[in-house]
């Protein structure tokens, strides 16, 4: 088993591996730019650890390797007997994210 860390990044929570690649939502980037995200968990061959929130010493480090837009979506709204009926569409915009780094503190003794 390798080790691994969930991240908080856009509101949401993502279990990532060094060299792994996540889209997310919400995010404000540019493509080349290198952002730290929040480590709330790690684990190893050694176990789990958790923080309350977030782990202390611990630092992952994310590239940004592409911006783009989600799939489209529909949102439709329906009134019955009233021949009301709405329909609009939506494009969530995506960062694509490359871990290259996942820093863990020295282990004591």
């Amino acid at each position: 088993m390798g080790s691994y860390v969930v991240v908080r990044a856009g509101g949401k929570q993502y279990r990532v591996a060094e060299g792994e690649t996540i889209s997310v939502p919400g995010l404000t980037a540019t493509k080349g730019s290198q952002l730290e995200l929040d480590v709330l968990a790690f684990a190893d061959d050694d176990g789990v650890r958790v923080g309350t929130p977030r782990l202390d010493g611990f630092t992952v480090t994310a590239e940004v390797t592409g911006v783009r837009k989600g799939e489209k979506i529909d949102v439709l709204k329906y009134k019955n007997k009233v021949r009301y009926r709405k329909r609009q569409g939506h494009r969530q915009s995506l960062v694509d994210l490359r871990v290259t780094k996942i820093a863990a503190p020295k282990k004591k003794g």
